[in-house]
């Protein structure tokens, strides 16, 4: 079959930036080389670990990984783009260092986008895994339905602006093959930081191409306590603001796109979701002006007693301020 003859398959090229993980870096590069899927380069690149994990990838001893290590910390953003613009391949995938992937996750997706060159990518539904890379069915069901994937039927949608940028259904840093054509990787700015993957999705949409889902789980996420995502949503506040402000500045980019207008309360709802969450970030950080500034900016989009409550608790002393 033309699955599992290399010379028949069009390259994909697998993206794992990293940093600091080496046992889960070692998992996830064993999950990329026995993809059924062979045709792959997999590019690994290291943003300056304590300790470098060059000997774990050599020891895979395929010839099919490309390894590389910054010589400073640059940031996660430029280290995952540098990876993103190293691929040569038709197609590309991000592989998280924390993430896995089932043995036919590409051999399921690539095809659909090799039938259809209208496809910007494939996506599929993924399990939810813990630190350990145990399945917790009830984290993976309460992802799927909070992602509107429960339901979704197998098959094309296009456009699927909706689909992934109102439903989140679609995850290009977890679950997702691109057409790596489509997107100028040198015009992804800098301020999307750690939301380079919603800004990804709305590249995406607007190539004008369509999605096809597969809805079977064929990626695994790991949550962790070092997570950006289960960070930002307890109690290390400098987490949760550095992601509010790149997800402000994906959501402020999308309001300016006249492609998008039709979307644009939904936009100005979320928008102002965020815009509360970073206030409640900078009150954390006893950073009380600040916050009060973003709470009245988000009122002004959007009502809501979360942020009205959040307003009230500023003026209360910065120590018990900091523990809303």
């Amino acid at each position: 079959m033309a699955e599992n003859n290399p010379q028949n398959q069009p390259l994909v090229s697998i993206i794992t930036p990293t940093y600091n993980r080496p046992e889960y870096l070692k998992l996830a590069l064993e999950s990329a080389v026995q993809q059924t899927y062979q045709n792959i380069e997999i590019i690994v690149s290291d943003n300056c670990s304590p300790e470098n994990p060059e000997l774990i990838v050599n020891s895979f001893e395929d010839s099919r990984i490309r390894f590389s290590r910054n010589q400073s910390n640059l940031g996660m953003f430029p280290n995952t783009m540098n990876a993103f613009k190293k691929a040569r391949g038709k197609y590309v995938a991000s592989l998280l260092d924390d993430d896995l992937w089932e043995k036919d996750f590409l051999a399921k997706l690539v095809p659909a986008l090799e039938a259809n060159s209208n496809l910007a990518l494939a996506f599929c539904d993924h399990y939810i895994i813990d630190g350990n890379g145990v399945i917790d069915a009830a984290a993976t069901e309460k992802c799927s339905r909070f992602y509107k994937r429960t339901n979704l039927q197998e098959g094309t949608y296009q456009p699927f602006y909706k689909l992934s940028l109102i439903d989140r259904a679609v995850s290009t840093a977890t679950a997702a093959v691109i057409r790596r054509e489509i997107i100028d990787w040198d015009s992804i700015p800098p301020e999307v930081g750690g939301s380079w993957d919603i800004y990804l999705n709305y590249l995406c949409c607007r190539s004008g191409l369509g999605a096809y889902y597969c809805p079977d789980k064929l990626t695994r996420y790991r949550e962790h306590e070092n997570t950006d995502t289960m960070q930002s949503g307890r109690r290390n506040f400098q987490a949760k603001i550095r992601k509010a402000k790149s997800d402000l500045f994906c959501y402020e980019q999308f309001m300016k796109d006249e492609q998008l207008a039709e979307l644009y309360p939904y936009f100005e709802k979320k928008w102002g979701h965020i815009c509360t969450s970073l206030g409640i970030g900078l009150m954390r950080g006893e950073n009380l002006q600040e916050a009060r500034t973003r709470f009245w900016d988000s009122l002004k989009r959007h009502f809501s007693l979360r942020t009205i409550a959040a307003l009230i608790v500023s003026f209360v002393p910065p120590r018990i301020a900091a523990k809303f």
